[in-house]
């Protein structure tokens, strides 16, 4: 069975999705870490986070695979996330003073944690966060519910996260494309030349032209100085499909910089 990268540890949301994609899972501690096991051959496969429908992108995430890996979307897991108050066993609500997590899920707690006056803490990861609360009554962790399996904790309260509407996408990437399934989405990075009137618009009446769907579109500091952007766009069809050849000639002729993610099916 192939090896399977994460981002760790094991407790996290993406070991939780990582989980429906293989039972061969290795964890590493960073976003790049999980990128360069697949760029080296060390993993066939990674998973990583690249969007929560409440905080939006993960930007180390858009950022390595835009700068630094030659790696390609090969598939993308949506799961809930359903954030848990975690306790040492036997401790009440009244008992804690202070909360640790991963800085995105304080986040999209904010209104439980103020509401009941809990001093927030950060962490790596709301794995760790439940690892270093153990033996303290007055702490307590933000979590999923396998954190509880595997550090024997409690769960004090459940579906703590301030939206029920809160979705994170993981995408799964790999050194080879997807082939096509007839249900595709298709993800690509460009850069215009020069910030002038229009050209945005002008790239993203290719896709209306051909009667093309965007799902996504979101930008990013290219890195190369103020007000230079990088656009990330994602959009239904597979890159091997004629309709979405002519398009992606199309605007390779019209930017500077295109790279092309991946074509993998939609979820």
């Amino acid at each position: 069975m192939s090896k399977i990268s994460f981002l760790g540890p094991k407790g996290t949301f993406t070991h939780q999705a990582a989980s429906l994609v293989s039972d061969e899972l290795i964890s590493y501690c960073t976003i790049p870490a999980v990128l360069e096991s697949v760029a080296s051959g060390e993993c066939e496969l990674g998973v990583v986070p690249i969007e929560n429908s409440i905080e939006g992108p993960v930007g180390i995430t858009l950022d390595s695979l835009a700068h630094k890996y030659d790696l390609k979307i090969y598939n993308e897991i949506v799961i809930p996330i359903n954030h848990n108050l975690i306790v040492n066993p036997g401790c009440r609500m009244e008992d804690i003073e202070e909360v640790y997590s991963h800085a995105q899920a304080l986040a999209q707690c904010q209104e439980f944690v103020a509401s009941h006056g809990i001093q927030p803490h950060y962490a790596v990861s709301t794995a760790r966060a439940a690892k270093d609360i153990i033996g303290y009554r007055n702490k307590a962790a933000i979590g999923n519910a396998k954190i509880v399996e595997l550090y024997g904790l409690e769960i004090l309260e459940s579906n703590i996260q301030d939206s029920d509407n809160n979705e994170t996408r993981f995408v799964v990437v790999s050194t080879d494309d997807h082939e096509r399934t007839g249900k595709d989405k298709t993800s690509i990075i460009f850069s215009i030349y020069e910030d002038k009137p229009g050209q945005l618009y002008h790239i993203l009446g290719i896709f209306n032209k051909y009667n093309i769907n965007l799902t996504k579109i979101e930008s990013r500091p290219s890195k190369q100085g103020l007000g230079r952007y990088l656009f990330f766009i994602d959009f239904n069809g597979h890159k091997d499909d004629d309709l979405i050849k002519n398009i992606l000639a199309e605007i390779e002729e019209n930017t500077y910089f295109l790279k092309i993610l991946g074509s993998y099916p939609e979820f």
